[in-house]
Formats: structure tokens, sequence, C-alpha cells
């Protein structure tokens, strides 16, 4: 099979189609032909040399992908596959999604909705379930509650607008740019700002939110706490501005008993993914059966444009989910 191959370290236009062998199933995977990627953020970092494969996955990058069930090895003594040879799907991969097959974990396989077109189903599992998992098994934001969402116009920040709107909340984003915005009202934001000319922090003066999500760090640690109400949480799930923060203030975290927490996705167990996809999938599967809820696709891109995807990404110059297709 073909994949995407990189040198550790190299600049993005100088990743390139290799040859290697199909993966070899395990009890209880799936081989999925891939139709098309997700590019994330993660793979970028892990080309780079910053963000290593976990132990025992798949050093070919990929985080999420869609395509069709060719194989399927035996499942445990108790449990029948519930996935046969051909169906439509979309996953949730440690790594190897770059590539024209990938062995998937049966439990971290979904059905594409069928609303929705392959290449554009393989921009959904990587950034909802980030979202889910941070909005309201980290974050445990609650109906009707308030949330920021930095970042917004990014894959997950689109995809936590619409999972938070559907849960009955109000929504305030940051984006760099009132196109960027536009783009986040579109999905459901009510309150925009727009950081490169207001300061979020003087943006709240009837009321703060109770979790936020933030990609950022840096000098925005203390200005989310400024906005946060008693008995928040601040989840941080990258560090753009830097992986050292301004200095903590102490006293505003406590007197408003605030949570600081951080979160991944790529490292977690599989039993952990395993639940989580079932909760998501329990909650608001139908929602993007109907349409309710949709993946926000930037550009679909051809194998042969895969270093432009990662230079795009590289300079924040997206809205929504960039997807490669082998097809």
């Amino acid at each position: 099979m073909q994949f995407i191959d990189f040198e550790e370290g190299t600049a993005a236009d100088t990743l390139f189609v290799n040859d290697t062998t199909k993966p070899t199933l395990k009890q209880g995977q799936v081989l999925v032909k891939v139709h098309s990627f997700g590019i994330n953020r993660a793979d970028t970092l892990q080309r780079q040399g910053k963000y290593p494969a976990p132990r025992g996955e798949s050093s070919i990058l990929g985080l999420e992908v869609s395509g069709e069930v060719v194989e399927i090895a035996e499942a445990e003594e108790t449990t029948a596959s519930r996935w046969q040879l051909g169906d439509k799907v979309f996953a949730l991969v440690a790594g190897g999604g770059y590539a024209q097959y990938v062995a998937v974990n049966a439990s971290h396989l979904m059905p594409k909705p069928k609303n929705v077109d392959m290449p554009s189903a393989a921009g959904i599992a990587e950034v909802f379930l980030t979202a889910y998992q941070s909005l309201f098994q980290v974050g445990g934001l609650k109906s009707g509650q308030r949330v920021l969402i930095h970042a917004g116009a990014s894959a997950v920040g689109l995809a936590a607008i619409q999972l938070a709107k559907a849960d009955g909340c109000h929504v305030s984003v940051t984006a760099s740019s009132e196109k960027k915005l536009a783009e986040c009202e579109k999905y459901g934001a009510d309150r925009l700002i727009n950081y490169k000319t207001q300061n979020f922090a003087e943006c709240f003066e009837q009321g703060g939110v109770d979790v936020i999500i933030d990609f950022v760090a840096g000098d925005y640690v203390n200005r989310n706490l400024k906005v946060l109400n008693n008995d928040g949480k601040i989840v941080y799930l990258a560090m753009l501005a830097g992986r050292f923060a301004d200095k903590l203030d102490m006293a505003l975290m406590l007197s408003k008993r605030a949570t600081i927490t951080g979160s991944t996705l790529r490292s977690r167990s599989d039993e952990y993914k395993s639940s989580l996809i079932s909760d998501f999938c329990q909650k608001f599967f139908a929602d993007l059966e109907s349409g309710a809820l949709r993946p926000v696709i930037d550009t679909q891109y051809s194998i042969n444009e895969i270093g432009l995807t990662h230079e795009r990404l590289e300079r924040n110059d997206t809205m929504g989910k960039l997807v490669v297709s082998w097809e």
C-alpha cells in the first residue's frame, strides 16, 4: 500500500508518498480501506519531531479517516463484530491514517452518517470527539450554561460551538478576523470577539462564563480567570503561545474556586476512547445523521497536495477541517 512518509524535523513540502505493507490485524481490529483522512495539528507537530506517536502505535501520520471495511479480525470470544465487509465508516486512530489502509479497533469505528460524503466524514472523529470530551466530560458543561471557546474558527472550535448550542448553551468565541467570526456565527456562536482588536477579558461586563476551552495559554491564563464564573473550569487543549504561561494569579484562582486542567485524546487508552465514542454516539450521532451537526470542511485536497495542507495549518490559515482524499 501507499502512505505519506516524512523525515522528522523537515518542512511541510518534503512530505512524500512511499510504499509499505498493509497492516496485520490483531484480535478485535478491522481493516479500513481509506478514502480520505483529516489533517490535524498533531500531525504537523509529529512531522516536526515534537509529538511522537504513542508507544505501540503506527508511526505513520494521521488520527482520523473515512473509508470502507475490507477485513475483519476475530472478535473476542464473547463478542460478535457489529461490522460487515463493505460498511462505510469513519474512525478515530492513534496513528496510521495517512495511508491507503489502516487497522482500527472495532470499537473506534462509527458508521458514516447518511447525509455526509466520504471526504467530509474524514473530518468528524478527531474534532467532534475532542470537542465533546473537552466540553462535557472534562469541562463539565451543563445545559444552559455559558462557554467561551478560543480559536472559534478552528476545526475543534466549530465543532465545539455546534455541540454547545445543541445542548442549549450560550457560546462566546474569539477569532482573528471578521471573516472567521462570521463563520462562527454561522454555526451558532452568540458573542463574537476579534482578539486582534479587542481584549476578550473586557467583553464580559454582564457576567462571565462557566467553561473555557483554550488552545493558546500564555497571557490568556489570567485573562481567562477574570471572565470565569465561580466554580468554573478552564480546559487547555494546546499551547500556541508557548509551553510556559504568564504568572498565575493564585488569588484570583482561589477566590473563584477555579479548576484549570489540560486534556489530550491521542494518548488515552483504547478503553477510554471506546467509552468516549459510545457516549458521544449515544448523545449526538442522531444529530450527525439528520444534519443538525455538520463537519465543517475548509478544503478537500488530493494526495499530491499534502504539503500544502500542513503549510496552511501551520500558518493558521484555515476555517474548519482540511481533508485529503486518495481517490
